[in-house]
């Protein structure tokens, strides 16, 4: 018989005191056990993000979302495995409703499309002045 793969999305902070490289390390780590037991859809590396408020007198956390589809069973021990893990702050892992897609890449840096937005104006403003 076929395991049933539900969707899922997990977020997890990384504590940052051992460094970033040692943090990326931790990411790699879950991301690694979710591919194995399961199919990654997505990873959104936040990195590094101010806190809402310290946790553990920290202010600063690695940010990471991972997109997966895995077996029911498997939620479980990831989460024990979270809770074991003490470079992990705060974690959350939910079933997803829909049918996770891979977000595309950003086609065009926001910093071309705020020139492009800017200038428009200015445009406008030259073909007034010229009537």
């Amino acid at each position: 018989m076929e395991k049933v793969m539900n969707s899922y999305e997990s977020l997890f902070i990384v504590d940052l005191s051992n460094g970033e490289d040692a943090a990326k390390e931790t990411v790699t780590k879950f991301t690694t056990l979710i591919a194995e037991n399961g199919e990654i859809i997505d990873v959104a590396d936040w990195g590094k993000r101010h806190l809402a408020y310290p946790i553990n007198d920290m202010n600063e956390g690695y940010y990471t979302v991972v997109t997966f589809k895995a077996p029911a069973d498997f939620i479980a021990e990831l989460d024990r495995l979270f809770n074991i893990d003490e470079a992990i702050m705060r974690k959350l892992v939910i079933r997803l409703e829909h049918e996770p897609t891979a977000k595309p890449a950003v086609a065009e840096p926001i910093a071309e499309a705020a020139e492009e937005t800017a200038e428009a104006p200015v445009a406008a403003e030259a073909a007034a002045d010229a009537e």
